[in-house]
């Protein structure tokens, strides 16, 4: 071979690389991200209607979506200027697919379902992919996710956004560039702004980041991202401060006992060696997101009562987490699968009663298309109508034609030109008036509900009790309807000793 020839064979031989391509997503990430998000859309979507019925807080939420974005900001001056956003979101979906009740919840099944694939993504990172998997499945099967996956309500919305947040957290945690933490707190923020309590989660971000023992600089990042969020929620705290009203139907807890269960299960789990990819261990992750912001919430409620699970509904992306690595975990030190299966199936068996029951109206604390059916059908074309208070009003509201053909005997000005939720209501001798015009009055009011002590609420009890007596009372999910005659003896009935409405089960209890 000649010179030439053995220099041709070795340029063939010693080629220049080939630059690398960019690896292109595994599928097993792929199925990791389309399981989850396909069941939760399938969960979702089973029983979305249940039977055309709307509760309360869904009906808030319908009626203010459909007013201008004007009347929704200035409507939020006096009331829910903490969900002043999600309104002005769903009056722009209402605007683009109409305003019907898939439109309402249609949102919220596809936010968590893309939370279902945030979460599954979350365990890949940080336990492998059977673990994402697994979590990923998990999350949609959790009663409480399964629930305000068909509400038109934020918390959904909420779930997704936090759900990203915290995969985005992660990720900054090794590649430390700018723009992975202002995609964080961005994301955060935008949870923070659809409900102020989101902001919980960022609490359990920086103990995770401590706890983990990050570089310096990684916690700087993270300081200067959370004072930034913090910074752009401030000013909606401070003015929605004034509303703390609000919430003063709490008592206390509120379905506290799921988040002790699945907080106990959780930490239980967390003891063993659950995914130790990245800095970032999964336990140390998950256990601070599914304890912190409901235990926060227990503390502050020492003060005032404010736990309700829907609020810290974003804890479930902890107990998926680690009862998916759990599962992984098992799995691994199982040399037989028959018990893993047998587990399996006594679970999914177990999560059938539940999930049966929340596609029903039942499940709700109240159903207003059930209460405006039974004001239609117990009023007559003339009958007056009254509220027990006045902000049950929106019991009623979802469907006008409930009540089109009753007076309302204490509404001075309509919730719409009010720009507020129940309306303006006359003053209390106006009332009291207005009610001695009408021979049949139909009374409205939540039940086991005391009404509160205004002159107004006075009024309407004072009155029903001295002039009129019951003729019937209906019991609807969430409220109780009784309908009173009027009394045509010349001497009112004013001794608290006799049958009154009070003791019979009427306005007075």
């Amino acid at each position: 071979m000649s010179v030439a020839e053995r220099g041709t064979a070795v340029a063939r031989t010693v080629s220049l690389p080939v630059p690398a391509r960019r690896p292109s997503p595994s599928p097993a990430k792929a199925v990791v991200v389309i399981a989850p998000l396909s069941l939760t859309i399938a969960l979702g979507l089973w029983g979305i209607r249940r039977k055309n019925t709307m509760w309360g807080d869904e009906s808030v939420t319908y009626q203010l979506a459909h007013r201008d974005l004007s009347q929704i900001w200035l409507t939020a001056q006096h009331v829910d200027l903490v969900h002043a956003l999600y309104y002005a979101v769903m009056h722009e979906i209402f605007g683009l697919f109409g305003g019907g009740l898939l439109t309402l919840r249609l949102p919220s099944v596809l936010a968590m379902s893309v939370a279902a694939s945030g979460v599954g993504l979350l365990a890949l990172r940080l336990a492998g992919p059977r673990a994402g998997l697994l979590a990923g499945l998990v999350f949609p099967l959790l009663p409480q996710v399964q629930k305000y996956a068909q509400e038109g309500r934020s918390y959904a919305m909420v779930c997704a956004l936090v759900t990203w947040a915290t995969y985005a957290l992660v990720v900054s945690v090794p590649h430390r560039t700018w723009w992975r933490w202002a995609v964080y707190g961005s994301t955060m923020l935008l949870a923070c702004l659809l409900h102020e309590f989101a902001v919980l989660a960022l609490v359990a971000h920086g103990v995770t980041l401590v706890v983990s023992r990050v570089p310096r600089p990684v916690l700087s990042a993270w300081s200067v991202t959370a004072a930034g969020v913090v910074a752009g929620l401030l000013p909606l705290a401070i003015c929605s401060a004034g509303q703390s009203g609000q919430v003063s139907w709490i008592g206390g807890p509120v379905r506290l006992r799921y988040f002790l269960v699945v907080a106990v299960v959780g930490v239980a789990c967390a003891r063993a060696s659950l995914g130790v990819r990245g800095p970032v261990r999964l336990s140390v992750l998950a256990v601070p997101i599914l304890v912190l912001p409901g235990l926060l919430l227990l503390i502050a409620s020492l003060v005032k009562p404010l736990f309700v699970d829907r609020y810290v509904l974003y804890s479930n992306i902890g107990i998926a987490l680690l009862l998916g690595a759990w599962m992984d975990y098992f799995h691994q030190r199982q040399r037989s699968s028959r018990s893993a299966w047998i587990a399996a199936v006594a679970v999914l068996a177990a999560l059938v009663p539940p999930s049966l029951s929340l596609r029903t109206p039942q499940s709700r604390s109240n159903d207003v298309t059930a209460i405006g059916a039974t004001v239609r059908k117990e009023g007559r074309p003339g009958d007056g109508l009254l509220y027990l208070s006045g902000q049950h009003r929106i019991l009623t509201a979802a469907n006008p034609e409930d009540t089109r053909f009753l007076t309302d005997l204490a509404l001075a000005q309509d919730p719409v030109s009010s720009n507020t939720l129940a309306g303006v209501e006359l003053p209390a001798q106006d009332i009291a008036a207005r009610m001695l015009e009408f021979d049949r009055i139909v009374a409205v009011r939540t039940a086991g509900a005391h009404s509160p002590t205004n002159p107004q609420e006075e009024a309407k009890t004072n009155t029903l009790r001295r002039h009129f007596h019951e003729y019937g009372t209906t019991h609807v999910n969430g409220a109780r309807l009784t309908v009173y005659v009027r009394d045509h003896d010349p001497s009112p009935r004013a001794d608290p000793g006799s049958s009154s409405p009070g003791e019979s089960g009427g306005v007075m209890r």
